[in-house]
């Protein structure tokens, strides 16, 4: 299923005059924001810690010279710059481009991610490019899914620039974009499914005022199922869309419960309940698919910034740099929601080994949480200063900004993947 009313999220924006661009915006961003209530980080002095004590998650055990976790370390001060500026690359949606809309600070800019065990190299495109020479990628998920794949077609661009082929295979060239290299025939591709299983509207007649949908749990979104096995590479994504109203269906059509439906007569669920079921559905097809041979990457959860207020009563994202370890902790929904992926994650991975698949995961989570002052708050098309028809985006990642780093994760992991003895240590990266 798609959802139309979110083309200003994707990047298309409608014509006409501009209430109209601010009221779909808006719109736009009530449907992917409506679950933040109260998304307000605690500042307190213990550090954050990826994995407690109690909780049996950490599967880094190296066993090989050469090993390292690049998904512990630190943000530090960074004066090089970016890789590249928005006027410097065409592919940047307004959603993403806050220095066009008037961002006024750098300093977004200037920090850099350090693992504590290496150094992580910077983005090479020509090497990039290299290693996918021949292949295809695909990000399945939400439109944060989507801001990754245009920083990596930004970061591609100082070398080549792709052909825009996305009519040649849907007549859907909004949700289900795809780029082709010629010179390294590499094909890089979006397939939108925020919740990765089927989803229905509640309302028959459209989106109702609670924008409430029916997921059908026990289903992957046929969408993306009938596209993955031509891909060598699926990065996976998903989050945001979960906390917002929703229905849980599984067993042939059968309600067992829902999250903030405001309906009595149904059982009441967290959206822990549908995230982990999502995943599950989501690995199991992948496992089971017969013709499917490519290499499968989590990319976990995004959080989101919301300060001094709710998402839709003045919550923003102000900050111009990094927390620090003292000041922000990793827990409370953010980690649970987290730690719902891993668990699934890791189960998954152990059915995929069986079968010859790999599946990898980029832990970019608590790292993210460190990164308040990387998002477009109010600094995107379209925003009103009237609270009443607009809303800041403490979602979404500026372009360029700090999601310029998962993409140098993918290309370490990329270079991993490429050193058949080096495989099973990468897969041991949660």
């Amino acid at each position: 299923m798609r959802f139309q009313s979110i083309q200003l999220i994707n990047g298309k924006h409608p014509s006409g005059n501009t209430k109209i661009s601010v009221t779909l915006l808006s719109f736009a961003l009530i449907l992917i924001m409506s679950p933040f209530f109260l998304m307000k980080y605690p500042h307190q002095s213990s550090s954050p810690k990826i994995y407690p004590s109690n909780l049996n998650l950490n599967l880094n055990h190296p066993d090989i010279k050469g090993y390292c976790n690049i998904f512990s370390g630190e943000w530090v001060p960074y004066s090089k710059g970016p890789y590249y500026y928005n006027e410097t690359c065409h592919y940047l949606i307004d959603q993403q481009n806050c220095i066009k809309f008037g961002r006024p600070d750098r300093d977004f800019l200037k920090w850099r991610w350090q693992p504590y065990e290496c150094e992580l190299p910077p983005f090479d495109a020509t090497h990039f490019l290299k290693l996918v020479r021949g292949k295809s990628m695909a990000f399945l998920g939400d439109s944060v899914g989507r801001n990754q794949m245009n920083s990596l077609l930004c970061l591609l661009n100082q070398v080549a620039g792709p052909e825009d082929i996305s009519k040649r295979y849907t007549t859907d060239a909004i949700y289900f974009r795809r780029w082709f290299y010629p010179d390294y025939n590499f094909t890089l591709a979006t397939l939108w499914s925020p919740f990765l299983v089927k989803a229905t509207d509640a309302d028959l007649n459209g989106h109702s005022n609670t924008s409430l949908m029916h997921l059908h749990l026990d289903k992957a979104d046929e969408a993306w199922v009938s596209e993955i096995e031509n891909f060598d590479f699926v990065i996976i994504s998903a989050g945001q869309w979960f906390f917002r109203p929703l229905v849980f269906i599984e067993n042939n059509g059968q309600i067992v419960g829902c999250h903030k439906c405001g309906q009595n007569d149904i059982k009441p669920l967290t959206h822990y309940y549908g995230y982990s079921k999502a995943f599950r559905t989501t690995f199991r097809t992948i496992v089971n698919l017969k013709r499917y041979k490519g290499v499968t990457i989590l990319r976990t959860f995004s959080p989101a910034h919301f300060e001094n207020g709710d998402w839709n009563k003045g919550g923003s994202c102000e900050r111009t740099k990094p927390y620090t370890k003292e000041e922000v902790n990793f827990d409370g929904y953010i980690f649970e929601t987290y730690r719902t992926q891993v668990e699934e994650f890791r189960k998954a991975e152990k059915r995929a080994r069986k079968k010859g698949l790999k599946f990898l995961m980029m832990n970019v989570t608590e790292i993210m949480l460190r990164r308040p002052d990387g998002h477009p708050n109010n600094f995107v098309y379209g925003h009103s200063k009237d609270k009443n028809v607009t809303f800041n985006d403490c979602v979404h990642w500026c372009l360029p900004g700090p999601i310029d780093t998962w993409n140098e994760f993918l290309l370490y992991m990329l270079k991993m993947e490429s050193q058949k003895p080096l495989v099973s240590t990468l897969q041991r990266f949660v």
